[in-house]
């Protein structure tokens, strides 16, 4: 654990990448090989559940440190890290653990099961006897929200310079559903293994956002243009009569679509499609808001999947009668795909019965090509009665690369919905905002059953601000607080801002009667007062 702590301390006190890639790699180089297995877990959100529920965690570590509960919460509200806080308020010990990371985590795997004053002696036992930042990361895999300024991608970089292997084949390595108790860095990272490949996904080539004029990108005879789909990312994967779900969090998730067993026996084995999961209900795209009713359910059960079925849309193939076709040109690969489309809808219409139950849910991302770039931002302008984000623009000859990269693919999004909206309540941020009221929840103006007009929540938003700006509002709020609900705030209505939003629907589930998708405030209306805020109704029409 010294090791894996100082390492932490390394990366959370540096932003230079340079920093953090050599830090790593001379961890990769000298630490344990199960202890390497955990760390690439642990750095690649592979963590093991959260043994203890953090208000057990507040009361054990106010009853050690020997101050009063209210002491804590408002220090913990201070800090904004629950760890950090712990680790400051516990009286600090001199010693250090002897016991490796991997002792550390099995015996919080353990722990899980065990009773609750059981897991109050153990946290004792161990908060007492660890340094200042031994306790802080210990408590962070404590609390299963380990998260520390480095990317998968980064550390797959330093670990590729400690093993010399390459670092897109790490990145496959390091893809998939493996268990940190259950594999060894042998198996994992060095040892090559045809069976471990089986449900493997291919690492996602990611976009980078069009930030100046489109028409730099030059010649538009050189791109093809689709529709950028908002749905769920995955690659569907077919080898050996076994199919498999792979959502772009690396999250397997085959179970929560059962339409896709559709395509085992008609999408031929040896294929992986990369596309969208997108609702399809009644036959039409339905709205990212659709498909979260299938989101985090345990049981899709047989009403769901009726009222909300979902398709596949399909944009790239990534491999093709069991080889890597990803170096081939985006045009070749997307002939690969079409012949593949067309082969699975001739199956699917020779199967269509009466009741319409075996079409096979592949559908396929139209590719679209422009004379002109005005010509594609008109296309562009009618993302949103195709149910879309905007637009994708992908290089004719590019390959499918691994990651985040610039030049090949871009995402053209639709400018977003706008409303202006009156700051109601505040709460302090986390990180370096941990000492700000930086998380504000807005509302809309409506009218009640008495004809009179009152202000209704609709949206919370902590993006879109300068640092100078949330000090001014932080200030501001301190001395206009109506009333305290642990550590929120509401405020007197007062400040009008415009939120910005990517999309809209309908919501059962929200006091307006409204969801928005991705909130953000795009600036402070200082010119107006609260009466000149949209209403609810404003809000309303603008669900297409």
């Amino acid at each position: 654990m010294r090791n894996f702590a100082q390492l932490i301390k390394t990366l959370d006190s540096t932003n230079k990448t340079t920093v953090k890639v050599q830090a790593l790699t001379d961890y990769f180089l000298k630490a344990d090989d199960a202890d390497k297995v955990w760390t690439i877990a642990i750095l690649s959100h592979r963590r093991p559940p959260r043994p203890v529920n953090t208000t057990l965690l507040r009361t054990w570590a106010s009853e050690l440190a020997n101050i009063p509960l209210w002491l804590f919460e408002e220090s913990y509200h201070i800090v904004g890290d629950l760890a950090e806080t712990i680790a400051l308020v516990i009286p600090a010990a001199d010693q250090s653990s002897d016991k490796s990371l991997t002792d550390f985590l099995q015996e919080m795997i353990a722990l899980k099961k065990k009773t609750d004053e059981e897991k109050r002696a153990y946290l004792y036992e161990n908060w007492s006897v660890l340094n200042y930042y031994e306790r802080f990361v210990f408590t962070k895999l404590i609390t299963g929200g380990f998260r520390i300024g480095v990317s998968q991608k980064l550390m797959t970089r330093a670990l590729a310079k400690a093993t010399q292997i390459d670092e897109d084949i790490l990145a496959y390595k390091l893809m998939g559903n493996w268990d940190p108790n259950k594999i060894t860095f042998q198996q994992l990272v060095l040892e090559e293994n045809e069976s471990d490949y089986l449900s493997k996904p291919y690492p996602f080539y990611l976009a980078y956002a069009i930030e100046g004029e489109v028409s730099d990108l030059g010649d538009i005879q050189e791109w093809s243009a689709e529709h950028k789909w908002d749905g769920i990312r995955s690659q569907v994967i077919l080898r050996n009569n076994e199919l498999f779900v792979w959502s772009r969090g690396e999250e397997l998730v085959t179970d929560k679509y059962p339409e896709f067993e559709k395509f085992i026996g008609v999408i031929p084995n040896g294929t992986v499609i990369d596309g969208e999961i997108l609702p399809f209900p009644k036959g039409v795209i339905g709205t990212f808001n659709d498909l979260q009713t299938r989101i985090g359910r345990k049981n899709v059960t047989a009403a769901l999947l009726k009222k909300v079925p979902v398709i596949l849309k399909a944009y790239d193939i990534l491999e093709w009668e069991g080889k890597d076709i990803r170096q081939l040109l985006f045009i070749e690969r997307r002939q690969y795909l079409e012949k593949l489309f067309k082969n699975v809808t001739e199956q699917s219409k020779s199967k269509v019965t009466e009741q319409n139950q075996n079409v096979i849910p592949l559908h396929l991302s139209k590719t679209m090509h422009f004379t002109s770039w005005d010509e594609l931002a008109l296309e562009r302008d009618r993302s949103r009665e195709m149910h879309s984000e905007g637009l994708m623009l992908k290089r004719k000859d590019s390959p499918y690369l691994v990651g985040r990269k610039k030049g090949d693919w871009w995402k053209w999004k639709v400018d977003p919905l706008t409303i202006d909206a009156v700051l109601t309540y505040a709460m302090r941020g986390h990180g370096r905002r941990s000492n700000l009221f930086t998380d504000y929840t807005f509302a809309l103006w409506k009218d009640n059953e008495e004809g009179e007009k009152e202000l209704v929540t609709f949206a919370k938003a902590y993006s879109g601000l300068t640092d100078a700006e949330f000090r001014k509002l932080d200030a501001w709020i301190k001395k206009n607080t109506l009333e305290r609900f642990g550590p929120v705030r509401s405020v007197t209505p007062h400040h009008v801002f415009e939120i910005a939003f990517e999309g809209i629907a309908l919501s059962k589930r929200h006091k307006s009667g409204i969801a928005t998708r991705f909130p953000r405030m795009l600036r402070w209306r200082k010119d107006k007062n609260i009466h000149e805020a949209n209403t609810l109704d404003d809000l309303k029409n603008l669900i297409p």
